[in-house]
């Protein structure tokens, strides 16, 4: 292989798979993203694996960063060990420290929701670094980073710009900035299009609130107890729902996407013009996705699609344009995939499996099933066409519902329709509780126990 590529890893906070114009949302603006899906190649079914606290983001980036799933990637998955669930595994490969040991320049902006020892191991230098889950976004908690480390050492400096301009202008400044011959990986890491969703003029009211259309899966209350129904996401609005509500949370929600995509543009223009684009594999996700009302539901702790599905787009050297992928694949199957694509070789015994032969058209094989955990309370597995949701009452919080549900996606992408009690989809049923307890059995699954 010739010269190496440049890789820009773009990753969101809370992007819904399907918030995408690209995706067949015909609301939101995103003319960018859009324009990576035609000269890429969109990666359309794309799962997180889920976490065991309300703040799912944490779990879902250690295992981006490690291509693996969170009981391997990080120290502790015990509920209720906030110190360490965030902690990556010591001796774990993350995706930059790889890079870097590959011969990459690697450099980070934005949010590293993990620890400080994970970051420094992978990165030779970051600026405007957000360390927390979530802030103001006019007013940024940063750190700066280099061989002599963070600066300030000990308490960001607060930073009065909004969040999404702050960090593209670090990346266009290091994209501008880099004249050394090594290849570079450069991680931007947005905190939109999470809340406070405060998206400055014009985007803030760029979405007519009252012609917001809601989504057919809206309902005015989940129809049982899932669990974690007074999680703080769930108060973001008043329940029973009510769509004028949900329509503003919608409006605001489209004008921080499309803010973003705005700005995501003038970083894939600072490639260009710095004469990198064509040699550079640029890769967009998010942590998870988000319900925003579908299913009565605000927040992402939950096992349905809108929540579940992540956007992953990919284009550079040798990715086909214009591609639509379906089959199956996780968020953490990203890093071996860009490792395969920039010609090195993948740390062995990962989870994570390269899908570059998928996007090269060379096998139209991805995954056949899928799993995602939250807590001790929901597992979910699927395949390309049959989905099930177990739902277990908690044993630590009493919280939660002994139930089940089935829903034929190729019939009901929505999930709206719950086949599991019908006698003509037990044998689905069976299949599927199959393949969850093999995947708990392979994940070493803590809480495989609450579902068996």
């Amino acid at each position: 292989m010739g010269e190496k590529p440049n890789v820009l890893f773009i990753i969101a906070d809370d992007h819904r798979y399907d918030a995408i114009g690209a995706a067949g949302d015909r609301v939101v603006q995103t003319p960018i993203l859009d324009s990576m899906a035609r000269t890429g190649t969109m990666m359309t079914s794309t799962h997180i694996v889920g976490g065991v606290d309300g703040a799912v983001c944490v779990p879902c980036r250690a295992c981006i960063h490690t291509g693996t799933h969170i009981f391997q990637a990080t120290e502790s998955q015990t509920i209720g060990d906030y110190n360490r669930t965030g902690v990556i595994r010591a001796g774990m490969n993350t995706m930059p420290s790889w890079f870097r040991s590959h011969g990459y320049y690697t450099h980070a902006v934005g949010k590293w929701h993990n620890d400080r020892a994970s970051f420094s191991d992978g990165f030779c230098s970051g600026n405007e670094l957000f360390f927390g889950g979530m802030s103001d976004h006019h007013q940024v908690p940063v750190f700066d980073y280099d061989a002599n480390g963070f600066n300030p050492p000990e308490e960001p400096r607060i930073v009065k710009q909004f969040s999404t301009e702050l960090f593209t202008d670090a990346a266009i400044e290091f994209l501008e900035q880099y004249s050394e011959e090594d290849p570079f990986f450069l991680y931007l890491a947005y905190t939109s299009p999470h809340d406070p969703r405060t998206a400055p003029e014009p985007y803030a009211n760029l979405y007519d609130r009252k012609q917001i259309p809601m989504p057919p899966s809206f309902m005015e209350e989940h129809p049982f107890d899932n669990g974690e129904m007074d999680v703080r996401d769930e108060h973001l609005a008043a329940y029973p729902r009510r769509e004028e509500e949900v329509r503003g949370h919608l409006a605001d929600y489209y004008a921080m996407i499309t803010h973003m995509d705005h700005h995501i543009g003038r970083v894939l223009q600072s490639l260009a013009n710095t004469g990198r684009l064509d040699n550079t594999i640029v890769v967009y996700t998010s942590d998870h996705g988000l319900s925003v009302g579908r299913h009565g539901l605000l927040g992402k702790q939950n096992m349905y699609d809108h929540s579940i599905r992540v956007p992953w787009l990919i284009q550079g050297p040798g990715i086909p344009a214009g591609t639509r992928i379906d089959q199956l694949t996780y968020q953490f199957d990203i890093f071996p995939t860009l490792c395969v694509m920039a010609g090195l070789s993948a740390p062995e015994g990962i989870a994570g499996q390269s899908m570059a032969d998928l996007i090269r058209g060379e096998t139209d094989q991805g995954r056949e099933t899928v799993y995602t955990l939250y807590r001790d309370i929901q597992r979910m597995v699927k395949d390309e066409r049959w989905k099930m949701i177990l739902y277990r009452r908690s044993e630590l919080t009493g919280q939660g519902s002994d139930c089940k549900q089935l829903f034929d996606l190729q019939n009901d992408p929505w999930e709206l329709h719950n086949l599991a009690s019908l006698p003509e989809f037990s044998q689905q049923v069976e299949r599927l509780e199959g393949e969850l307890r093999n995947w708990m059995n392979r994940t070493g699954d803590l809480y495989a126990d609450c579902f068996l």
